[in-house]
């Protein structure tokens, strides 16, 4: 038969317990870099709307018996 013996646990503060979780903060250095600006979007010939139309236009064409 296995005793089974109650351990209280002590509070740890909380820096103590970030640490524990995430590791001890280390010496890298942190920097703020400014990304290029996206290049500007070009205007397309065919909108979105003209493609679903040419799409169902095409699936009719196909469901038609011959």
């Amino acid at each position: 038969m296995r005793l089974w013996r109650r351990t209280e646990l002590r509070p740890i503060p909380e820096s103590v317990a970030y640490a524990r979780c995430h590791g001890e903060r280390g010496t890298d250095i942190v920097r703020v870099v400014k990304a290029e600006p996206r290049r500007p979007r070009y205007q397309l010939p065919v909108s979105g709307e003209d493609l679903r139309q040419a799409f169902e236009a095409r699936l009719g064409r196909r469901d038609r018996p011959s």
